[in-house]
């Protein structure tokens, strides 16, 4: 059997980062003791990399952050106000900030929850600015038979005394784009186009999108050009493997490689967060892999 002295050397010499081979296609040439000590993390430094951390939720959010600051992640998505100075203590930075009132079926879309949401997200920026945090996300909330003008005019009103206090205290309302089709069924963001519509009807430059690969692979595809046409308006990516929201390897059919070249040569200077659920026993060194194959 090829000795772990071997499998590093090779592994080192093939760089997963190039996205050539999944991690069972190396289980099968190598064997299968590959632990996340075979895997050694070449940054190329183009790509800002940051981790959802609910897909880690069962690691120790200390041990977790110190782990990703090993293999060049630097930030740390959708952390609530109690978790950003434990991040913080390891060297890490909150890229997206949210806390427990944020809805993902209750949004800015409904005139009802405008009083609520206004006084809570007016909480979390002033908390997000002190700790100098500067994307806070927001959804639309779900349609219950709502058409797309109603909700984005809605949204408009919502939003806007919010992005004004929000832009004083430089932060960054991010709304994130879901599929309805599978995991957020009836929720009103659910293309690219909507998003990019309310954005230049809100014309506040501090307003943004998160365009989830994943979702939006689910819902209309045609990635790579989506991305290059609306980047202007997207100032954050996920992650995630489809279908199954697991490893973004070549058991998927997104080509990562290929979009995370794309989403550089835009100018993209924010965060790329890793969002995919792993399925291998060792979860650090699928996080690792998905690292190699975002650092182009």
């Amino acid at each position: 059997m090829t000795s772990k002295l071997n499998r590093r050397k090779m592994l080192k010499n093939l760089g997963l980062g190039a996205g050539m081979l999944s991690f069972g296609n190396f289980s099968e040439i190598l064997g299968n003791e590959i632990q996340q000590s075979d895997f050694q993390v070449f940054s190329s430094g183009k790509m800002n990399l940051s981790v959802c951390r609910w897909c880690y939720a069962d690691i120790p959010l200390k041990e977790f952050a110190r782990e990703c600051k090993k293999m060049g992640i630097t930030a740390m998505d959708l952390l609530k106000p109690s978790e950003w100075g434990v991040v913080e203590k390891e060297g890490l930075v909150c890229s997206m900030a949210t806390d427990d009132f944020a809805s993902i079926t209750k949004g800015f879309n409904d005139l009802r929850n405008h009083a609520t949401l206004q006084e809570q997200y007016r909480g979390l920026i002033k908390q997000a600015s002190e700790h100098n945090i500067k994307n806070v996300i927001c959804f639309s909330g779900n349609r219950n038979g709502m058409d797309d003008e109603s909700g984005i005019a809605n949204c408009i009103k919502g939003l806007s005394p919010l992005l004004d206090y929000a832009q004083a205290l430089g932060v960054n309302l991010v709304m994130e784009l879901l599929n309805s089709k599978i995991d957020h069924a009836d929720y009103m963001a659910d293309h690219t186009s909507l998003g990019v519509q309310l954005a230049k009807r809100l014309g506040k430059p501090n307003f943004k999108l998160l365009y989830d690969i994943y979702h939006m692979q689910i819902m209309e595809g045609d990635v790579i050009r989506t991305i290059r046409e609306n980047h202007e308006y997207i100032n954050h990516y996920h992650t995630g493997g489809v279908p199954g929201r697991n490893e973004i390897n070549d058991s998927q059919e997104l080509n990562y490689p290929a979009i995370m070249r794309a989403i550089y040569e835009t100018g993209f200077e924010g965060y790329v967060a890793q969002e995919f659920i792993p399925t291998y026993d060792d979860k650090m060194a699928a996080l690792k892999e998905g690292v190699n194959i975002c650092d182009i």
